[in-house]
């Protein structure tokens, strides 16, 4: 199975995103980068993806620079170089036989010039609606491992239990 990478054009991303947005336009955008980034290192440790997210750094001009953050891989790109530019060679690079490479942007140039290396697309939306998913689906999966504790910790067995409900159920009809 290839292993799956995702890059994601991260200011595309704030500025598409309904709570990022906000943050922008409130003068907040460490915290949209921030924000960012941390729901989407919950997606890639749930998914089973490795995530780069690359950020312009006309807007934080000067500070070139790749590190780790939440297990994600975060990139500046240097002051000449925009996202798109540092998106569309990293995925020609890094799609191979081994490697299928996703990228995140509605940009539609860049799209069309990612798909044209092999590489597959996501708009800033379709990302979005994934994500809430996988985080509805995480909340979901935290319930009922919640709940299975709950039991497993209960002096009851699952027959009293089955017992206990089916007397629930027809004392509630009476």
């Amino acid at each position: 199975m290839k292993k799956q990478l995702l890059l994601v054009d991260g200011y595309n991303m704030i500025g598409a995103w309904p709570e990022l947005s906000t943050l922008k336009k409130q003068d907040h955008l460490e915290e949209a980068r921030e924000e960012l980034l941390n729901r989407l290192s919950n997606y890639a440790k749930y998914q089973g993806l490795e995530i780069i997210v690359v950020f312009d750094a006309q807007l934080v001009p000067g500070i070139q620079k790749s590190y780790q953050k939440y297990q994600l891989t975060v990139v500046f790109t240097k002051e000449d170089e925009t996202a798109d530019s540092y998106i569309e060679r990293t995925a020609g690079e890094l799609n191979d036989r081994l490697t299928q490479v996703t990228v995140a942007t509605s940009d539609l140039a860049e799209q069309w010039t990612v798909f044209s290396q092999g590489a597959l697309r996501t708009s800033a939306r379709e990302l979005y609606k994934d994500l809430k998913k996988t985080e509805e689906t995480i909340l979901g999966d935290a319930k009922d491992t919640q709940f299975t504790d709950f039991r497993r910790n209960s002096p009851w067995n699952e027959r009293q239990l089955q017992d206990l409900s089916q007397k629930r159920d027809e004392l509630s009809q009476k």
